[in-house]
C-alpha cells in the first residue's frame, strides 16, 4: 500500500525563486493571501478593482496585522515592514514585473477568465498565473491565456494567514516544472501544499459538502434535530464544530454554489444540493453574515446563537418515567468494560455477565488498570477507585440479572447472536425492565421482534472508548414507548454523557454521516486524483478534523468500515453509498488496518 502514500517526487533541479508577487483582488481572501507573501519577505502588488475596495483592501490588512500584533504573533515593527513590502494599485500593469500572480476575485468563470485574458499582455512569458478559485474549473480559467501550461489552481483556505493548507490544483496542460516551482513557493510561505487534479471541489470541498449535503438532508427530513446532529459529530467525532452551524459560517449562498457546481461537474446525486438549501438561500437565510440560517444569530455577522423557535426549552428536559437503581451489563469486551466503568463510575450498581470466570475477572481487572492510570496522573484517587469496585458484580449467569432496572448488551455485531440474547432478557428480566442494544449498525427492531416487550427495547449506542467518548445515541424503534425514551434520554444525562435522539435507521446519526464521507475519500484514492497523505493532510488542515479519512479506516479497521458501509447500502439502496471497490479488495486481502498492521497503510515498519 505504500505506493498509494506516496507524495509526488521532488523536483531534480531547485526551484526559481519568486521575488515579486501579485495578487488581484483584496477581499478577506486576497488580502489574506498577500499578507502571507508580504510575511515571507516577497513584494507584492496587490490590485483592485477601484479606490474604494483598493482601501477596503488596505483595511483588511491593517487590520489583520493588527490582530497579529496585538496576539503578540509579530512585533509593530514587523508590522510596518510587512505593510511597506506592499504596494497597492488599480491597474493591472503594475503587475509586470511579478514573476507569479493569484487572482483572487469573485467567483464567476467570465471575470476571472477575463483577468487571465490581459495578464498575457502584461506579465512576462515566464510568469506563473494561479486562481484561488474553489470549485471552478482550473481549466477552463486557463483557455483564456495564450500560455494555458503556465496556469494553476492555488486554493488557500480562510483565514488565509492561519490555515496552513493550499491545494495545489494541476490541469492536463500544466507543465511539470510550473507545478515544482508553485508547490516549492507554497512551501517557503510556510504553507502545506496537496496536489490534485483539476475536479470541482477539489479534494477538501468534495469530502467535505458531500458530508455537509447529506446532513441537511438528514435535518431536512426530521431526521433529527439541528442540536443533536451537530452535537453528534462534535461529540461522536470530535469535529470542531457540527455540519450545520458550519455551513451557517461557510454561508449557505456559497454551500449551494459550491454543490451546483460539483453536481454538474459530476453528475453524483448526492451532490445535488437539497431542495430546503435553495429556499433557505431565495430566503436570503444565507447564515451568520445575515443573522439567520439553521440557526438565529444575534446580530448579523455575529456567532453568537440566539433562542428561536426551535431551540429546546428547559421545559423539555427527560425526566425518570422508570425507576433506575441497578444496571445490567451483558459483554466483557472493550466497549462493555467501558459501559460498567462509566455507570460504575456514576453511582450505580453494576452486574454484568460473561461468558467464563475469566472473562468477568477480566473486567474488574481492566477497570482497575484503568484506575490505577489516572490516579498516577492526579486524575483520580485511591478512595474513587474502591468505591467504583465495590459497585461492581460479575456473574456467569445472565438469570441473575432478573431484578436490574435497565440491562445494555454489548456482544459482537451479530444479529443472530444479538436475538436470541434478547429472548433470553425478554423470559429473564422483570416487567419494565429497559432493554438495550449498543449495535452501532444492525436494526434495533429486529432484537425489539424477538421479545414479547418491544417497547421496552432502545438503542443506546455508546462511542469507544466508553469512560472517554461523551456521546450516546439514543435510538428509539416504531415500537419504543415515549416513556422508555425520555427515561434512557435522563439515564445518559445522569451518567454525564450528552445524548442525542435519532429513530432506528442504518447508521443512526454518525455512522450515517461518517462512511459515507470515508467510502467517498476511498473512491479519490482509487481513481488516483490525489495520495492518501495528501488526503489526510487536506481534511486535518483544510478542515480541522482531528484524523485524516485513512487514518480514521485504519483505526476503525478496514472490515468494520465495510460492514456499516454495506448496511447503509443496503436499507438505503443509494448508489453513491454502494462500498468502494478498493475497500473490498483490501478487507478480501486481510489488510484490516493497524489491527493488522496493514491497511492503507502499511505499520510492520513503524
Amino acid at each position: 500500500m505504500r505506493g498509494m502514500t506516496t507524495s509526488p517526487a521532488p523536483a531534480a533541479t531547485a526551484p526559481r525563486p519568486f521575488t515579486t508577487v501579485g495578487v488581484i483582488g483584496l477581499g478577506t481572501m486576497g488580502a489574506g493571501i498577500a499578507e502571507v507573501f508580504a510575511r515571507a519577505g516577497h513584494t507584492v502588488v496587490g490590485v483592485e478593482k477601484d479606490e474604494e475596495s483598493l482601501a477596503r483592501g488596505r483595511q483588511y490588512l491593517e487590520h489583520s496585522t493588527a490582530r497579529a500584533v496585538k496576539r503578540e504573533k509579530m512585533t509593530a515593527a514587523e508590522q510596518a515592514e510587512l505593510l511597506e513590502r506592499i504596494t497597492f494599485t488599480t491597474s493591472l500593469k503594475d503587475l509586470a514585473d511579478a514573476g507569479f500572480v493569484v487572482e483572487a476575485v469573485v467567483e464567476s468563470l467570465e471575470t476571472k477568465k477575463a483577468i487571465f485574458r490581459e495578464l498575457d499582455e502584461i506579465v512576462s512569458p515566464e510568469a506563473i498565473l494561479a486562481t484561488n478559485t474553489s470549485s471552478l474549473s482550473v481549466t477552463e480559467i486557463s483557455t483564456a491565456n495564450a500560455s494555458p501550461g503556465r496556469v494553476v489552481g492555488v486554493h488557500f483556505f480562510n483565514p488565509a494567514p492561519v490555515q496552513s493548507l493550499v491545494e495545489v490544483v494541476r490541469t492536463v496542460v500544466t507543465e511539470p516544472a510550473v507545478l515544482d516551482d508553485v508547490t516549492a513557493l507554497v512551501t517557503s510561505v510556510g504553507k502545506s501544499p496537496v496536489v490534485c487534479g483539476d475536479k470541482a471541489g477539489f479534494i477538501a470541498n468534495t469530502l467535505l459538502f458531500g458530508y455537509l449535503n447529506h446532513a441537511v438532508a438528514m435535518y431536512e427530513g426530521k431526521y433529527a434535530s439541528r442540536e443533536d446532529i451537530d452535537a453528534a459529530m462534535r461529540f461522536g467525532c470530535g469535529y470542531p464544530m457540527g455540519p450545520l452551524a458550519l455551513l451557517d459560517l461557510i454561508g449557505l449562498d456559497t454551500a449551494y454554489e459550491i454543490l451546483e457546481t460539483m453536481y454538474h461537474q459530476g453528475r453524483d446525486r448526492l451532490h445535488a444540493p437539497t431542495p430546503i438549501l435553495k429556499q433557505m438561500v431565495t430566503a436570503g437565510m444565507l447564515g451568520r453574515k445575515t443573522g439567520r440560517g439553521f440557526y438565529t444569530y444575534e446580530t448579523h455577522d455575529s456567532p453568537v446563537v440566539v433562542p428561536d423557535d426551535q431551540t429546546p426549552s428547559a421545559d423539555e428536559q427527560p425526566t425518570f418515567r422508570h425507576q433506575i437503581n441497578k444496571v445490567g451489563v451483558v459483554g466483557t469486551g472493550t466497549m462493555a468494560t467501558g459501559i460498567v466503568e462509566v455507570f460504575a463510575k456514576a453511582g450505580y450498581d453494576v452486574l454484568y455477565v460473561g461468558r467464563s470466570a475469566d472473562k468477568v475477572d477480566g473486567v474488574v481487572a481492566a477497570i482497575t488498570r484503568s484506575f490505577d492510570k489516572q490516579i498516577q496522573r492526579g486524575r483520580s484517587t485511591e478512595e474513587a477507585k474502591a468505591q467504583v469496585l465495590g459497585r461492581l458484580t460479575g456473574s456467569t449467569s445472565l438469570d441473575d440479572l432478573a431484578d436490574v432496572d435497565i440491562v445494555v448488551e454489548a456482544i459482537a455485531e451479530d444479529l443472530q447472536v444479538k436475538t436470541t440474547l434478547f429472548e433470553n432478557l425478554d423470559e429473564i428480566c422483570k416487567p419494565g425492565a429497559i432493554l438495550a442494544t449498543t449495535t452501532s449498525s444492525l436494526p434495533i427492531i429486529s432484537c425489539a421482534r424477538a421479545t414479547k416487550r418491544p417497547q421496552d427495547v432502545i438503542g443506546m449506542h455508546f462511542f469507544n472508548p466508553a469512560p472517554v467518548m461523551k456521546l450516546v445515541e439514543v435510538v428509539s424503534t416504531v415500537s419504543t414507548d415515549e416513556a422508555v425514551t425520555e427515561t434512557t434520554r435522563a439515564l445518559v444525562a445522569r451518567i454525564g454523557k450528552v445524548g442525542v435522539t435519532c429513530a432506528d435507521r442504518a447508521g443512526f446519526i454518525v455512522n450515517a454521516l461518517l462512511f459515507p464521507y470515508l467510502n467517498d475519500a476511498v473512491k479519490m484514492l482509487e481513481a488516483h486524483y490525489a495520495t492518501a497523505d495528501d488526503i489526510d493532510l487536506a481534511m486535518k488542515q483544510g478542515c480541522a478534523l482531528p484524523m485524516g479519512p485513512f487514518e480514521l479506516l485504519d483505526v476503525v479497521g478496514n472490515d468494520v468500515s465495510l460492514a456499516i458501509q454495506r448496511e447503509l447500502y443496503l436499507e438505503f439502496r443509494e448508489r453513491g453509498f454502494a462500498p468502494a471497490p478498493l475497500l473490498e479488495h483490501l478487507v478480501a486481502a486481510g489488510y484490516l488496518g493497524r489491527k493488522t498492521k496493514r491497511g492503507f497503510r502499511d505499520y510492520s515498519v513503524r
